[in-house]
């Protein structure tokens, strides 16, 4: 019987800090071909050993060497740095060097002015994540739907796939929309460790009590949701923004007493009482989102 070899996708990476070479080293276990190129030629040398074409030079000899690239640098100006003067005509330029939505809008412009397909990526993982899909890292992408098509089986090798939307500047949106989000759950977390921290309790007995309550609160940003699609802010109201503020002062005064900093509560009450003010205490807390957006 006659056997089919589906040829893989050659890939070229520009980057190769922890992010980068974790990609390369899982396209090159699925069999793909890959091109890498680093400012530091030296970090190329494990990956040439399992596999890797090294490009050296500059940047352009990679560019060249395959239709699809794949970015992960520093940051947009290393990559406006790294391929100033490049001929990108035809390229496939997959950017996943964290950025701004706005910096993500400029450079697919810039792509396309050169001649380039273009596809942004945020992603949401770490680097000891990429290639273990149990993991559950992904990467946001935003673009040419096309090119997310043409490439998808491609770029699920290294982590999961989020395609959300032509908008160029989405993903990085997404991106930092959801580690915002894990930030201010760091903050709570941070305070809450502060309040037993100089009492006979074991932050260990404290974190599994920690992690579970954190889990039963998250459904409830589906309910902002819909408050936020209706325009209802009273829909479904458990506990409303009257009821919620006239309970602040017990944290402050907790805080107070266990000679902790309120510093990381103060923002966030300080905005609910001025929702309150507004005549809204029959509200969820979703009203505070209105005060952020200028």
């Amino acid at each position: 019987m006659a056997q089919t070899t589906v040829e893989k996708t050659s890939v070229t990476l520009l980057g190769l800090g922890a992010m980068g070479t974790a990609l390369a080293r899982t396209w090159l276990a699925a069999g793909h071909p890959v091109t890498v190129w680093n400012r530091t030629p030296a970090r190329s040398a494990p990956l040439a050993a399992e596999g890797a074409r090294v490009a050296d030079g500059a940047a352009a000899a990679a560019v060249a060497a395959n239709t699809l690239v794949v970015v992960c640098l520093l940051d947009d100006a290393s990559v406006e740095e790294t391929l100033a003067g490049t001929d990108l005509t035809g390229r496939d330029l997959v950017n996943l060097t964290t950025s701004t939505p706005a910096e993500a809008r400029a450079r697919a412009e810039w792509a396309r002015e050169r001649g380039a397909r273009y596809l942004d990526g945020g992603i949401m993982a770490v680097p000891p994540m990429i290639g273990v899909p149990e993991a559950g890292g992904y990467v946001f992408y935003s673009g040419s739907r096309e090119l997310f098509e043409r490439y998808a089986e491609t770029l699920r090798v290294p982590a999961g796939t989020t395609y959300v939307g032509e908008d160029a500047g989405f993903a990085a949106l997404h991106d930092v929309a959801l580690l915002s989000a894990m930030y201010g759950m760091f903050a709570g977390a941070a305070h809450a460790f502060a309040l037993i921290r100089k009492e006979d309790i074991d932050p260990a007995s404290l974190a599994p009590l920690l992690a579970d309550w954190l889990v039963t609160m998250a459904p409830a940003v589906h309910q902002t949701a819909d408050q936020l699609r209706s325009g209802d802010y009273t829909k479904g109201v458990v506990s409303n923004l009257a009821m919620q503020v006239a309970g602040t002062p017990t944290f402050l005064s907790t805080a107070e007493q266990q000679g902790v900093s309120p510093e990381l509560l103060i923002p966030y009450f300080s905005l609910m009482r001025r929702r309150l003010s507004e005549g809204s205490g029959e509200e969820d807390l979703t009203g505070v989102i209105d005060l952020l957006v200028h």
